[in-house]
């Protein structure tokens, strides 16, 4: 028997820091929007982009990384324990 690796998915988010509060804005060409109310100073935004995602999408914060754009609005994000269905109906609900 093999075991099956547990479900990933990865998303290509542009973030805007400071905004009045932290929402998702919706998808344009392939890529997800989300307004974060931290701002962009010592990975505050970050933390806050990890959070909301795992809250909306039901999974713990260390299921959440930041993969690439750490310091730029353009991020890759990799979520484990979710299917890209999870998400699309997860970011269905918050728009």
């Amino acid at each position: 028997m093999s075991s099956v690796p547990p479900a990933f998915v990865t998303l290509q988010i542009k973030v805007q820091p400071r905004a009045k509060r932290t929402a998702f804005q919706g998808m344009r060409e392939g890529v997800y929007r989300i307004a974060l109310a931290a701002p962009p100073v010592d990975g505050e935004a970050n933390a806050e982009l990890v959070a909301f995602l795992a809250g909306l999408l039901g999974v713990t914060k260390k299921s959440v990384t930041v993969v690439r754009g750490a310091s730029s609005k353009q991020k890759l994000v990799r979520v484990d324990g979710v299917s890209i269905e999870d998400v699309a109906r997860a970011l269905e609900i918050a728009e």
